[in-house]
């Protein structure tokens, strides 16, 4: 495996061990922190591709709140020893002056998967996203990209990102995972305190239970209600929101029978921590 911190560098690797020889190349965009969650992308990227990419990099055009971005774990020398172990061929960890030598002006809509939910809460998050996902694809030209269900919004956009760059490349969802008890895999739950760790599992319990719920003929409604009242009552958490919308549109739904792939998706405060997940109650076929 082999670290490389420069564009430049990077490009010369894969047009001579990859592109020229016809290789299939799989990206797998991080910010680092990895976790099994990672883990699980990387081990199908290496499973169905010639060489990966794994780029580890904590974009600062994505964080509306500076102190978020100042306190999001960072992890390099243990995030390469776990990459390397996984049969990964580069990590690209280049530093903020390297893929912003200048200030990036672009701007991205997506319209109206970007004015939902994370949309309006987090003003340029998905813009942030948007350039630096595409300066990434830029770099690598990959055959296919890998990105995790949980950031179920992002995943959306950045279909429609390839979409609208008209790139030939296969964006791959990857299942969320999650620990023994249901909390779904995070690197912000580094952040977390062992009573807040405690705390936040309620959040998955929640959702899992909120699809029993619905399963024995609670409207959609009644369900989301459900799941409020659930976040309202549990020690420690604060909810956010929580969506109940169609899995493509990522428009909020009023009767179950308005979309056959739906979709419940939360953010949850436990502290100064800010933790999404979903749940899918109805999946097409």
């Amino acid at each position: 495996m082999k670290v490389i911190h420069s564009v430049a560098e990077l490009s010369r690797e894969l047009a001579s061990s990859c592109h020229s020889a016809g290789k299939s190349v799989g990206l797998v965009p991080t910010m680092g922190a990895l976790h099994e969650g990672h883990a699980s992308l990387v081990r199908r990227a290496v499973a169905e591709n010639d060489a990966v990419v794994v780029s580890v990099f904590v974009n600062p055009t994505q964080f509306n709140d500076p102190t978020d971005l100042e306190k999001y774990p960072r992890t390099l020398a243990d995030d390469c020893r776990l990459l390397e172990s996984l049969g990964v061929t580069y990590v690209f960890a280049p530093s903020v002056e390297e893929i912003y030598p200048e200030p990036d002006t672009r701007v991205f809509r997506f319209p109206p998967l970007d004015e939902v939910m994370e949309g309006p809460r987090r003003p340029g998050h998905f813009n942030g996203v948007a350039q630096i996902v595409s300066k990434l694809f830029a770099y690598v030209k990959p055959t296919r990209a890998y990105f995790g269900e949980k950031d179920f919004q992002q995943l959306a956009i950045v279909r429609r990102l390839v979409e609208q760059l008209g790139l030939d490349l296969q964006i791959v969802g990857c299942p969320i995972q999650r620990e023994s008890d249901g909390l779904a895999l995070s690197s912000r739950n580094k952040l977390l305190t062992s009573e807040q760790r405690s705390q936040a599992v309620a959040i998955s319990r929640t959702l899992f239970e909120s699809k029993k719920y619905m399963e024995s003929g609670h409207s959609l409604a009644e369900t989301k209600d459900f799941v409020e009242k659930a976040i309202a009552s549990a020690p420690g958490l604060e909810l956010e929101y929580f969506e109940i919308v169609d899995g493509d549109t990522l428009q909020s739904l009023e009767e179950w029978a308005d979309s056959d792939y739906a979709v419940g998706c939360i953010t949850v405060h436990c502290g100064s921590v800010r933790l999404i997940d979903n749940l899918k109650y109805k999946v097409r076929g």
